[in-house]
């Protein structure tokens, strides 16, 4: 049943979407991005670095730059960014609009950072490059890291890695520094996925939030892309190679801020797709006003589900093996060998100590 008219904003979208009255957080969070911030707040020295850098960052000076070289979004400056903002606040009920600006920079991207109040931030490049629908889903994007109280830590993870010079007299020592920024940063790849969620309840549009994370790929040439090819890409990327391309893969996501592309385009249909969206979109979902009642074990426990049914489903070469190794497969050394394709340059002239079976397994025979 479609919602009536928003009393309280002006100038929002002919196309009347649902909204979601006092909804949590908790209801678009990806459990894995819930799993990684308790590591990260287990993670040793992360309070004593949390509490001093909430002291030491100067957000008013960060807040006085946006405003002195950056545009401001308003009624009056980039107005249709404006209409997106206040209607993605109303949608996800976020009470407080955050401030928004753009910033000249080429480079297709967008923030939520601050620590007492969270700013957004859009870059030309990403409004030049992306049509009003697929910037939509953006914007809800970045009021879902809003609401989810990600901005926090985001502004954390840039200090830490643009001005480390500067928090250098924290007495952790640079192996502990970086242990924490590994941490954030495996976090914030997966906070990118639960406001990918956020996005596509504010624009509800599946096929805007594919065009958008397509076009952020591949550039403003969508007569040249195709959605469903994009997808297998993300298809094969998790299913081809051997163990050598899973240990490359981890080590190539390690030093980023968000996941792979086709990798979000991926979870982001899965999770449309599934019982608990359109739950959701029926208007079944946890309210900020249960969230004090919201036992820590049972997010713990539905993350950890999360992990165990992603291992066993996963077509990753190296989770595969995790998958097997947990449920009592056999000949492991044969299976390491195989999936790391004897790699040394031995090939099956050194024979490595496999047996004939596991050379035809290698050889496509056997199970992969």
């Amino acid at each position: 049943m479609p919602e009536e008219p928003n009393e309280q904003h002006e100038n929002v979208p002919s196309r009347q979407r649902r909204r979601f009255p006092g909804i949590s957080s908790r209801a678009y969070e990806h459990p894995a991005d819930r799993s990684a911030l308790v590591a990260l707040r287990k993670l040793s020295g992360f309070d004593t670095v949390f509490k001093a850098l909430s002291g030491l960052l100067p957000e008013r000076s960060l807040r006085l730059l946006f405003l002195s070289d950056s545009v401001r979004v308003s009624d009056e400056q980039f107005t249709h960014l404006n209409t997106m903002l206040r209607d993605a606040c109303y949608i996800l009920d976020l009470e407080k609009v955050p401030p928004m600006y753009v910033n000249q920079d080429p480079q297709p991207n967008a923030m939520c950072i601050g620590l007492d109040e969270p700013i957004i931030v859009v870059t030309t490049g990403l409004v030049e490059l992306l049509d009003e629908e697929e910037m939509r889903a953006v914007v809800g994007h970045e009021v879902g890291h809003a609401l989810s109280g990600h901005s926090v830590y985001r502004t954390i993870l840039l200090f830490l890695t643009s001005l480390a010079l500067r928090v250098a007299w924290i007495p952790l020592g640079n192996l502990a520094i970086m242990a924490i920024v590994t941490a954030l940063r495996e976090w914030f790849r997966k906070s990118e996925l639960s406001a990918d969620r956020a996005g596509l309840l504010v624009g509800q549009d599946l096929q805007a939030s594919m065009r958008g994370l397509m076009k952020i790929a591949g550039g403003n040439h969508l007569h040249e892309m195709n959605v469903d090819a994009f997808l297998k890409q993300a298809e094969e990327y998790e299913a081809g190679g051997d163990l050598r391309d899973s240990v490359l893969k981890i080590l190539n996501v390690m030093p980023r801020s968000h996941p792979f592309t086709t990798v979000r385009a991926a979870e982001l249909k899965k999770w449309a797709a599934s019982r608990d969206y359109q739950r959701l979109m029926d208007g079944h979902y946890p309210r900020r006003s249960e969230d004090k009642d919201t036992s820590v074990t049972d997010s713990w426990r539905e993350s950890a589900s999360h992990y165990t049914d992603s291992v066993k489903t996963s077509k990753d070469p190296l989770m595969k093996l995790v998958s097997d190794i947990a449920g009592g497969a056999g000949d492991l050394g044969g299976r390491v060998r195989r999936g790391f394709g004897n790699f040394g340059g031995g090939g099956n002239s050194g024979n490595h100590g496999t047996t004939d079976e596991d050379d035809s397994t290698a050889n496509g025979d056997g199970e992969r």
